[in-house]
């Protein structure tokens, strides 16, 4: 497990703190800290990215996912991805989660959904968790890799975890200009953004890493689009939220979310979604 002192820094993400609030959603309709559940009871409150489970539709559409397939997703988060998957294709999925709180309540989550026996969760840091040479089909990842700074490193290091012809997948954060420092410091408080290269230039990384791009596309219109409409609904829904959570929990996700939307909305956030295969 990684130590927990190591990385306290990205809980000055609030959409990292609180991560118990799903407990609060379920008990709004009606289960227990204990009942068994559908994954349907959860998708809702369980995908940390952008358009939800479409976004998860995409992925395995375009990877072919099916029941033979095995997939390594990294940066897991609470393991809607993942039991999404499982869930849809049967395919056997390791997630792997740095936050331990995050991969704690993953676990519980999958095993009361019936899914610990396609999704297996370890609580670690990619670039050095040892997987005993396991290797992967494909390797896929919504809104976590612009968390790593030496992403040189991580590249390398998901190459070698693919078989040869392996796909990877991700859903990242870029810039859409060159950030002033002072920006700079303010993304990496309040979304630990650690590494944000132009669209370019991230698919250049890619290739300089020995993966042919098999597919790319810019993400940053929809999710300027997608994060306006979050913090709208969001504030339209604020009795209801404070009703069913508390208001120091309201107050701190539409600080994220206001964040999130002020700088896509502004030009200098945007998005990438890319396949390329390892050659």
């Amino acid at each position: 497990m990684a130590p927990i002192n190591q990385y306290l820094n990205i809980k000055s993400m609030k959409l990292y703190t609180n991560v118990e609030r799903i407990f609060n959603e379920l008990e709004e309709i009606g289960k227990s800290t204990s009942d068994s559940l559908d994954i349907r009871d959860l998708t809702q409150f369980d995908q940390f990215h952008y358009h939800g489970t479409d976004a998860i539709d995409i992925c395995i559409k375009k990877l072919g996912i099916n029941n033979k397939t095995k997939i390594l997703d990294v940066g897991s988060g609470i393991g809607g991805p993942a039991r999404y998957i499982a869930d849809k294709t049967g395919a056997e999925i390791t997630a792997i989660e740095l936050q331990p709180d995050q991969n704690d309540l993953a676990s519980d989550l999958t095993n009361r959904c019936g899914l610990s026996n396609k999704v297996t969760h370890i609580c670690g840091d990619i670039l050095n968790y040892d997987f005993q040479n396991q290797r992967f089909d494909a390797v896929v990842s919504w809104l976590t890799l612009y968390h790593i700074s030496d992403h040189q490193a991580l590249l390398k290091r998901l190459y070698d975890l693919l078989h040869p012809n392996g796909l990877f997948f991700t859903e990242d954060i870029t810039s859409r200009v060159h950030l002033k420092n002072h920006e700079l410091r303010d993304i990496e408080k309040e979304i630990y953004g650690k590494h944000l290269p132009l669209y370019d230039q991230y698919i250049s990384n890619l290739e300089n890493s020995g993966f042919k791009l098999v597919f790319a596309e810019d993400m940053s219109e929809s999710w300027t689009d997608f994060t306006k409409k979050r913090i709208t609904q969001y504030h339209n829904d604020t009795e209801r939220n404070i009703r069913v959570h508390n208001k120091e929990i309201v107050e701190s996700l539409s600080s994220f979310y206001n964040f999130v939307g002020q700088y896509f909305s502004n030009g200098k956030l945007g998005g990438i979604r890319v396949i390329a295969k390892k050659s």
